[in-house]
């Protein structure tokens, strides 16, 4: 085995569909494209029979009374074959019977043949003719309700002339030999008593080829005028008793027939008196999740569907009533929010305006008055912010926010932002890293609002990143722009991904801000991402850090369908884990029992470096797979910006 190779040698393949195609696997390709031909033309009727429960149901009812019809067809053909074929044996061992006794008795007393009298040397010929007489004598009793073949002692093979009755003779161009199976002959010829069973009449060439006929041949071993042992059949052909059958078979399968259309039909109504209510509630359930709230089921009659329609236009009422007071409380919350805001900026001013004087002055004051006069400054400060930030929630909540979009380099944005955010860093022992910088990315944007959503998430990842390196890449690929904040700080527990971007959320109540932020950059950030037509997603690990990715279309109002840059950045314990998996896999010795585990993890922990190295500083091609999941946060642009928030929708870290 070649160092590398898994166990039980090479095996190669392409996952897709959560299958594993092995490669170089004869005829992989045909079968492929074989299944993909078949399924092509049934795709149709499956999407119809898992769609269409009335389908389903009459379909099912089909099949069900099907089964039933064929099952009572055949117990009842069943039933009378055997009475058709009991009543024909009964009469058929009674008449051949008589005809057993005749033929006997007339052995027993011979009579003159044409007047002359028999004598020692025409005994053979006597027989014979004695034979035919009784053949012609027996059968013209039955007027084709029988037939009758004697046959010579043995075989009935010998031919006719011979001394005894050793030919075979037969009635009606019978075929005595083919008449006449030889299992039946053998009975007959070791055995006493009558012999019966079921077999075939056929005809001689002179009969006009006509059909061979079903019947019932019953036999006896009996002796001639000479005493010489001869087998006496009788033929009773089945025709009419086939015929009756063929009757009650035609009769049973038209009715059986005209049973299941019946039943489809009554099943297709009544199944239908229950799917159309059905059907109705849905569309209408699916009007009023569209926001056609108006809409109402008609009801008839007084049954329970009609009660069902009853309840379902009670429920959309009250539902109507209920969004209408939750749309009505949330314009008047809206509303005070942004009077209030606009209220208090008067006596803010004319506070601030005093506090600035208070403050100008503080030399002058004793230590405590003078802090208590720094104090005021800095919470009139973080008021301002807080006004500010709820004058900007109140604007997008009432759908007044406007978007002016421009071409602009990233770039410059991101060297304003961590120009801004350097004292802090500074102060924090951070290192603001930015990587992606060398070639131009390009985007129609509104540089104000991506400033705002970038410089949130820089001092966000600077304060919660214990002083760790904090990376700013970005990137550029098919029709999307994307920036990322990586920082190897607390991280986030899992859950709080998609919480983190909720109104006053805090990953840590008892943590302090350091930056008196005012618990709303994230949810304004993710409103300016949606306004955009862009997303802001998190990612984060407990002790791993946390990455918040902005991705933006190229151009205004063009859909997003990937990111450049992997929501998971690639120096994650996930990401690692794999990396290790993946080494021993291919046995290059990286992975095995005495490796060390790739990132520096000693002693089973994962401790992050405080300087962690990035091996890529190349934006990756667009990938749909980087779509957001396990923990990502999906932002779109809304029809209505005055529609409520999504759940997760805003807040701050």
């Amino acid at each position: 085995m070649q160092p590398g190779t898994p166990r039980g040698g090479p095996r190669r393949g392409v996952l897709r569909g959560g299958r594993l195609l092995q490669e170089g696997a004869p005829g992989g390709p045909l079968l492929r494209l074989f299944g993909r031909l078949v399924r092509r033309p049934l795709l149709p009727a499956v999407r119809l029979w898992r769609r269409n429960i009335q389908l389903r149901v009459v379909a099912a009812t089909l099949l069900m009374s099907l089964a039933v019809v064929l099952a009572l067809g055949f117990v009842v053909i069943a039933q009378v074959s055997k009475g058709l074929l009991d009543a024909k044996e009964e009469a058929a061992q009674s008449q051949a019977a008589g005809g057993f006794a005749v033929a006997q008795e007339k052995a027993n007393t011979p009579s003159v043949a044409d007047g002359a009298e028999t004598t020692d040397n025409k005994v053979g010929q006597d027989a014979s003719t004695w034979m035919n007489a009784l053949v012609k004598q027996l059968a013209s009793g039955g007027q084709t309700a029988f037939e009758v073949v004697a046959l010579g002692a043995g075989n009935g093979e010998q031919a006719a002339g011979a001394q005894g009755v050793k030919g075979a003779r037969a009635s009606g161009n019978v075929d005595p030999t083919a008449s006449v199976p030889s299992a039946l002959r053998k009975s007959v010829n070791h055995g006493t008593g009558t012999f019966k069973t079921f077999w075939q009449i056929r005809y001689t060439a002179g009969s006009g080829d006509k059909p061979p006929q079903p019947a019932l041949v019953v036999g006896k071993r009996l002796t001639d005028i000479n005493g010489d042992p001869y087998d006496l059949y009788y033929l009773f052909p089945l025709t009419q008793e086939e015929e009756s059958l063929n009757l009650v078979k035609s009769t049973i399968a038209t009715a059986g027939l005209f049973v299941v259309v019946l039943l489809s039909a009554i099943a297709w109504l009544v199944v239908r008196q229950i799917v159309t209510p059905v059907r109705m509630a849905a569309g209408i359930a699916e009007r009023l999740s569209a926001g056609r709230l108006q809409e109402r089921m008609k009801v008839t009659g007084e049954d329970d569907i009609a009660r069902l329609g009853e309840a379902f236009n009670k429920m959309a009422q009250n539902l109507q009533n209920k969004i209408q007071q939750l749309e009505d409380l949330s314009r008047m919350q809206r509303r005070f929010v942004s009077d209030v805001s606009h209220e208090l900026r008067t006596p803010l001013t004319t506070v601030r305006m005093a506090a600035d004087v208070i403050h100008d002055a503080r030399v002058d004051f004793d230590p405590v008055t003078a802090r208590s006069a720094e104090l005021l400054a800095g919470q009139l400060d973080r008021f301002e912010s807080l006004l500010a930030d709820l004058l900007e929630i109140s604007r997008f909540d009432a759908g007044a926010a406007a978007l002016e979009a421009e071409p602009i380099d990233l770039r410059d944005v991101v060297r304003r932002v961590i120009d801004g955010a350097e004292p802090l860093a500074e102060h924090k022992g951070t290192r603001i890293r930015v990587l992606g910088d060398t070639q131009p990315v390009i985007a129609e944007a509104d540089a104000r609002r991506v400033e705002r959503v970038l410089r949130n998430l820089v001092v966000n990842a600077v304060e919660h990143g214990e002083g760790r390196d904090v990376v700013v890449r970005l990137a550029s690929a098919g029709g999307a722009v994307a920036v990322a904040v990586r920082d190897y700080g607390v991280g986030l527990k899992p859950g709080e991904a998609t919480r983190v971007f909720n109104r006053f959320w805090r990953a840590d109540p008892a943590r302090a801000r350091t930056t008196g932020g005012t618990g709303l950059g994230l949810s304004i950030a993710v409103e300016d991402a949606r306004l955009h037509g862009g997303w802001l997603q998190a990612w984060g690990e407990p002790g791993g850090g946390s990455q918040f990715r902005l991705t933006l279309p190229r151009t205004a109002d063009e859909p997003l369908r990937g990111s450049p840059i992997p929501l998971e950045p690639e120096d994650s314990r996930g990401n690692r884990a794999r990396a290790v998996a993946d080494a021993a896999g291919r046995g290059n010795g990286s992975g095995g029992p005495g490796a060390r585990p790739a990132g520096g993890e000693r002693d089973g922990r994962s401790p992050i470096p405080p300087r962690p190295a990035v091996t890529t500083a190349q934006p990756v091609p667009a990938d749909p797979t980087a779509l957001p999941g396990n923990g990502a946060r999906v932002v779109s642009r809304p029809a209505d910006h005055g529609a409520a928030q999504e759940d997760g929708s805003g807040g701050g870290r």
